[in-house]
């Protein structure tokens, strides 16, 4: 329960439908008590009236004997009927308070975790997997509505018909109580023992679970890949290996259910059995009516279900336990990258500038970035040139905040970046990222994605021709409303590129970085789209992140990194002179056209 204590925030939230559930538990095991009380006063009225038309002679008196008897019968069944319609009825509004109050707090705790995981810096996303945050917060969240719902209930149906069960049967007999309650117990140690057997077992489940979940998702996302390759047989081998597993630990824990059912159904048997032997003692003394057998044997009826609901409410409790614990290992995970408490809106000011900054991927040490520093004033355009693993995407990176500097500072306008509000940054930079990424959605719905209103057609249509991709969209099949599946699959990744740039270029940004965003281009539609850019970026703050130059780019600056730091930095005039990087870059690209 020290996992799960956590959930107590959603009791007090929702306590009014948890206490009207409690009240209505009570009432209907109130009326369901009743029953049994009824029946033992219609068997002693049986009896008693048998004995009655034994004893008289004349059978017109023992005709209404019988008559009244049956009359009596009949209003005994009619009242048991009654109390039976009553308890359906609390049992009805029981479910539509703890039941509701269960699935609005799954609602709750989904849109919390969902959260929680928008709030995460890149660094969380790379460290875990995403089929294991998909189970913590679809499969792990269900496991933890069966304690908060179903389990609940029924604990809190088992503690009241206790209660009024045990008080019923102590004011008919207390040595007949004892013995029948005799095997309880036995029934408690043996809960105990199989619900840390059930606890340990959940949580490898759980674990194994997420291995599946993130094996799929990895297969799904890698399709083409893995049917280019030839490898279907060999990952289904890895994944029926994997299911195999996953099997064998489940079937264990069906094999302590299905011998903790049995024990406890045996248990009750005994409670059944000592109830009839003692209490056939107690009739003999004269202690007790036959009635008040009949009775008792309906309170041990009426426990069964509850009893033996025990293992399966101690199942998932421990089952909730073992899948909270893996949400809270989420949630106590804090975002390292967090706005002050005074942040500020960017103002009208958009230059940019990188002051000794340093900084090395927390999750790898790889230093991607060393005292790398230049001045970008606003309307300005940068080229940041380099091979692979040069530090260019870095700087992107940093400068829509995905990391925190680890050395020197990074300033738009006036503002250290720390001191802007993330959400006026990013609504104020366009992002085209390296690794393009479209929704499964319209290519309407992807190009506006980043905006905060509606837009016309004819913005959308205009954002795609500074694109280049305006014609392409209306040769398929629905133009603009076609889908284009998961992460854009239907799409060449050339058509992807110019969708992502036509996104970023719709959002009519102050800055806008272009990491690499050509590189699936033709050089015909390169050109196109580069002509376009120097209209539509006159007077916007750019930088644009190549391992090759666009001659026909107007740039203002160009900086060349190598293994995280700069190299040269100038205007391209002044570079392009025989000796310099930037001179053997722009030849060596002429001389591949």
């Amino acid at each position: 329960m020290k996992q799960l204590a956590v959930l107590n925030k959603y009791f007090f939230k929702y306590k009014w439908l948890l206490l009207l559930g409690i009240f209505f538990v009570a009432l209907s095991n109130y009326f369901r008590v009743l029953m049994p009380k009824t029946i033992r006063t219609a068997l002693d009225y049986v009896f008693l009236s048998i004995k009655e038309y034994k004893l008289i002679e004349d059978s017109q008196l023992q005709e209404q004997v019988l008559a009244t008897l049956g009359k009596n019968l009949l209003l005994f069944g009619g009242l048991v009927l009654a109390f039976a319609l009553i308890m359906g009825v609390f049992m009805y509004f029981m479910r539509q308070t703890i039941i509701v109050m269960s699935r609005l707090i799954e609602y709750d705790q989904r849109n919390e975790i969902y959260a929680h995981y928008s709030n995460m810096n890149l660094k969380f996303f790379k460290e875990n997997k995403t089929g294991d945050l998909m189970a913590r917060i679809s499969e792990d969240v269900s496991k933890v509505r069966m304690y908060l719902g179903p389990a609940l209930l029924y604990f809190i149906n088992l503690v009241s018909l206790f209660i009024i069960v045990i008080y019923s049967m102590l004011s008919v007999n207390v040595e007949l109580t004892l013995w029948t309650l005799l095997p309880l117990p036995i029934l408690s140690v043996s809960i105990y023992v199989v619900s840390n057997i059930i606890n340990k077992k959940s949580a490898i489940i759980q674990k194994q679970l997420a291995v599946l979940n993130s094996q799929a998702q990895e297969v799904y996302s890698g399709i083409r890949v893995i049917k280019s390759y030839v490898k279907e047989h060999q990952f289904l081998h890895y994944f029926d290996d994997e299911s195999e597993d996953f099997k064998s630990k489940s079937l264990e824990l069906a094999r302590v259910n299905a011998l903790f059912f049995p024990l406890m159904i045996l248990l009750i048997s005994v409670s059944t059995l000592l109830t009839l032997y003692i209490g056939g003692i107690q009739i003999q003394k004269g202690v007790i009516s036959p009635g008040n057998i009949a009775e008792f044997i309906i309170y041990v009826g009426m426990l069964t279900w509850p009893i033996t609901a025990l293992g399966w409410i101690a199942s998932l409790v421990q089952q909730a336990s073992a899948s909270q614990e893996r949400i809270n290992e989420f949630m106590m995970v804090q975002p390292e990258i967090k706005e002050e408490k005074n942040a500020e809106e960017l103002n009208n000011k958009f230059s940019v500038v990188f002051n000794k900054v340093s900084f090395t991927y927390p999750e790898t040490n790889v230093q991607a970035l060393k005292d790398v520093s230049f001045t970008l004033e606003k309307g300005e355009k940068l080229a940041i040139v380099g091979k692979t693993a040069s530090g260019k995407s870095t700087i992107a990176e940093l400068l829509v905040r995905m990391y925190d500097v680890d050395t020197g500072s990074i300033i738009i306008g006036d503002k250290d970046i720390k001191r802007i509000s993330l959400s006026s940054l990013r609504r104020s930079i366009a992002y085209v990222p390296q690794d393009v990424f479209l929704f499964s959605d319209t290519i309407s719905e992807n190009i506006q994605f980043g905006l905060d209103h509606k837009v016309e057609q004819k913005d959308i249509e205009h954002s795609a021709k500074l694109a280049a991709i305006h014609d392409d969209i209306l040769k398929l099949p629905n133009g603009y409303e076609t889908l284009v599946g998961e992460r854009g699959v239907t799409l060449s990744g050339g058509q992807k590129q110019r969708i992502s740039l036509a996104r970023a270029l719709i959002k009519n940004p102050n800055i806008i970085l272009l990491d690499d965003c050509l590189s699936a281009v033709d050089a015909t539609t390169e050109n196109e789209i580069v002509h376009s850019l120097n209209t539509t970026l006159a007077g916007k703050t750019t930088i644009v992140i190549t391992h090759r130059i666009h001659a026909q780019m107007q740039y203002d600056k160009v900086i060349i990194l190598e293994e995280g730091e700069i190299i040269e930095a100038g205007k391209p005039s002044d570079l392009n002179k025989p000796g310099t990087a930037f001179y053997e870059l722009a030849n060596r690209e002429l001389a591949t056209k």
